[in-house]
């Protein structure tokens, strides 16, 4: 699967990428494995989120586009408290 620069990308560009990964995927969250319509795995939805970390409509979307903070590049299609765990937990 090809990645594309988060932060050069636009929007639609954005979305297509996402719509790519999550058949790339085959539907599953590339973080916890879940189907990415649904919940999250327990392990995910089980740790504590510090709302304050995050921007204000953060949550609003619930697939996120996982990306790499240093490079930009993308790394697949993910829950959106999965992408919270990943920032906050992991600094990814």
């Amino acid at each position: 699967m090809d990645s594309i620069n988060y932060d050069k990308a636009s929007p639609q560009q954005r979305r297509e990428i996402r719509e790519r990964y999550i058949l790339y995927q085959k539907g599953l969250c590339w973080h916890c494995k879940s189907n990415i319509y649904e919940d999250p795995s327990n392990e995910v939805k089980n740790k504590s989120i510090n709302l304050r970390l995050f921007p204000k409509h953060f949550f609003s979307w619930p697939i996120h586009l996982h990306h790499n903070h240093k490079t930009g590049m993308t790394i697949g299609a993910v829950h959106n408290k999965c992408n919270a765990v990943l920032w906050q937990y992991l600094g990814e």
